[in-house]
């Protein structure tokens, strides 16, 4: 069997070749070079011009849409369709939240009603500001673990001055967010590989599962980010270990557990799912009514009644919470602006990052009026809300008022909560967020990610949660880096049959030419890249004149062919290098050719002299007419004899089209030389 290309040979022949009778014409076509007076497209603008523009063409409901989000879903909002399935969405998180936002409260080390405060007015805020329809904002565990580890590094949680420091810093997050949005700079995001964020959420789950395990033990642990302080506090008390909360809280566990898996398998038992904390707080809180078991501890009072006004204080203490804030800020907008993405994907809507971002900021500094603790979008809670059928952002009311209802008319009943009933709540998300799939997945695809994952694991875990982030996050710009600096860069060839360039690592068919090397740069060329790019084509030069291609060594390189399609940008050191290349190549007597470069690198390239130092004839339209006038430039050239050869230095024998052509035509003795490029065009 022949490779066939999707290119027909019959598109573009070189000049005078015969083609199933036909004859077809083919110039080289030089580049138009840019000048003054040259038609084209005009020149982009002014950012701030572009701005101005914008803003002046929207209109009323434009700037509505803008400054309040919510009126998106609201003017379209299908009453008869969406109403029934927001609300029921609605309740099902909102009976989520209760018992969730207590436990969340507790890993933070606060009482249980900041947690319910944390998921009251944050989640109305939201409702107006924020861009998504089935995010589910409240406390989550990662912050609440965050939360902890800082504040009880600086005062005791049994201090009312951690509290107010709790609340102090959900407005610094929340100012960071809306500073954020309002500057556009959620794209920095983006530095923060998902392997990253993978291991340091898998770290972290086991770090907040050991940390509830005093609950379970019955005895007090260190309060620590590290595991090894953890697991020395756990096996160093075991002497006080006592059996009833064990007991009780596993048999929780295994409930909550069996829930999320019936509920997660079985479509038409879903709603178990979301009924599994409520379940456990139910069933624990009966079981100490009915039997009073002393060695079980309880929640205890429960303020009754909707949060206060109250202005956050402290603010003495706000510069040795800046870092915190900003690592709350970065974790909190990646958890949820990833889900909000891959929900409004699914719902078929478009979400605005920096609108997103704005919008948790307006949530969590409203929220710290009212005693809440930093909250963002939980992965949980928002997918059960999808799941649920939620259709627009009322779903998220919805979850407001029963939040409301239950601290206005509930909170009485909870306070026979037993502790570790909600610590098995916290541990059973812990569990799922243990990400081990994503390990072996990274392994089997690239060992690269799996290294990042890896580090900031393994540093989350013995060294805390903000160097763990801090190592991870610099590896991950490290790796970017590395990239940037080592561009990768191919030697084409010429696909058999076609005028199509590939590089030749991937099609070891496709040919060159003797005595003339054509490269691709598949990255901008600028100071931090181009050492490496002009050593990689001296050592291209190298390889191609030596033995490795050709059995010979006594090949020279006349023309080195840089295709520059895929360069976007070209700066000043670069251009500079460029220059200093052609002087080198110039000595030796090797002309460089370039092809294809877009507008703006051919300007820069012409304001900085670099078309007339090479020449203007020595810049195409494509890779094939560089290489055209490249073959007749050959035979005037001293003690040049032009060839085809089979190209790849792994394998230096035919390619499978050159072998299947010789086998057809019966001639094994004849010279590497393309089927469909006649002798005639050199």
């Amino acid at each position: 069997m022949e490779i066939s290309y999707a290119t027909s040979s019959n598109l573009d022949i070189a000049e005078g070749d015969s083609v199933n009778g036909l004859t077809r014409q083919v110039r080289v076509a030089p580049l138009e070079h840019p000048t003054p007076s040259s038609p084209g497209l005009p020149p982009p603008s002014p950012l701030l011009a572009q701005w101005r523009a914008k803003l002046r063409g929207m209109s009323a409901r434009d700037w509505m849409e803008l400054l309040l989000p919510c009126t998106r879903w609201i003017r379209t909002y299908q009453w008869t369709e969406y109403l029934q399935v927001d609300i029921m969405a609605g309740i099902t998180v909102g009976v989520m939240l209760v018992p969730q936002a207590m436990s969340y409260a507790k890993l933070a080390g606060l009482h249980p009603i900041y947690g319910l405060y944390s998921g009251f007015i944050p989640i109305f805020v939201y409702g107006i500001f924020g861009s998504s329809r089935q995010l589910a904002i409240g406390p989550v565990t990662l912050v609440s673990l965050l939360v902890s580890n800082v504040l009880s590094s600086i005062v005791s949680p049994k201090e009312e001055l951690y509290t107010e420091l709790a609340i102090l810093l959900a407005f610094m997050v929340g100012a960071l967010e809306c500073t954020m949005g309002l500057l556009r700079l959620g794209w920095l995001l983006r530095f923060i590989s998902h392997s990253v964020i993978s291991g340091f959420i898998t770290s972290s789950a086991i770090i907040i599962a050991l940390s509830q395990a005093k609950y379970f033990l019955g005895y007090n642990i260190e309060r620590s980010s590290q595991i090894v302080p953890l697991a020395k506090s756990i096996i160093a008390g075991v002497g006080n270990f006592s059996w009833p909360p064990f007991l009780m809280g596993s048999i929780i566990l295994a409930i909550i557990l069996l829930m999320k898996h019936l509920g997660s398998s079985k479509k038409n038992l879903r709603f178990l799912r979301a009924s599994g904390p409520l379940t456990a707080v139910i069933l624990g809180t009966a079981f100490v009514k009915i039997f009073h078991p002393p060695s079980i501890t309880v929640v205890g009072e429960i303020p009754q009644g909707l949060p206060k006004f109250h202005i956050p204080r402290e603010f003495d203490h706000a510069e040795s919470l800046i870092s915190t804030a900003v690592l709350i800020t970065g974790v909190a907008i990646l958890e949820s602006v990833g889900i909000a993405k891959a929900l409004a994907a699914k719902n078929g809507y478009e979400l605005d990052s920096n609108q997103e971002l704005f919008g948790l900021g307006m949530a969590n500094i409203c929220g710290s009026f009212f005693s809440a603790y930093p909250a963002t979008g939980s992965f949980s809670r928002s997918a059960v809300n999808h799941e649920s059928g939620a259709k627009t952002g009322l779903s998220g009311i919805i979850t407001g008022i029963t939040m409301g209802c239950a601290l206005y008319f509930l909170t009485p009943l909870f306070q026979d909560i037993p502790q570790c009933a909600l610590a098995a709540i916290v541990i059973s998300v812990g569990i799922s967020l243990v990400d081990y799939e994503e390990a072996l997945f990274l392994w089997r695809v690239e060992k690269k990610d799996f290294l990042l994952w890896t580090i900031t694991c393994v540093m989350t875990l013995f060294l805390g949660i903000e160097i763990g982030v801090l190592v991870g996050v610099s590896s991950s710009l490290a790796f970017v880096i590395h990239e940037s600096a080592n561009p990768h860069i191919a030697v084409l060839g010429r696909l058999p049959g076609t005028t199509v360039y590939r590089t030749i690592e991937q099609y070891p068919e496709a040919y060159v030419y003797i005595g003339i090397v054509v490269v691709r740069i598949d990255a901008p060329l600028y100071f931090a890249n181009i050492s490496y790019i002009k050593d990689r084509l001296r050592q291209y030069e190298l390889i191609v004149s030596g033995s490795a291609w050709n059995g010979s060594s006594d090949e020279k390189i006349y023309f080195v062919i840089i295709e520059m399609a895929p360069i976007p940008y070209i700066d000043s050191s670069a251009v500079q290098a460029l220059k200093d290349l052609h002087q080198e190549y110039k000595s030796r007597e090797i002309q460089i050719a370039i092809s294809n470069p877009n507008r703006k690198v051919l300007q820069t390239l012409s304001r900085a002299g670099l078309l007339e130092l090479i020449g203007k004839r020595w810049y195409f339209v494509s890779v094939h007419d560089a290489v055209r006038a490249c073959l007749q430039e050959m035979p005037n050239l001293p003690g040049s004899s032009p060839r085809f050869g089979d190209q790849s230095p792994q394998r230096p024998t035919r390619g499978f089209s050159q072998r299947q052509w010789r086998h057809r035509t019966g001639d094994e003795s004849c010279p590497n030389q393309e089927p469909l490029l006649l002798q005639k065009e050199v």
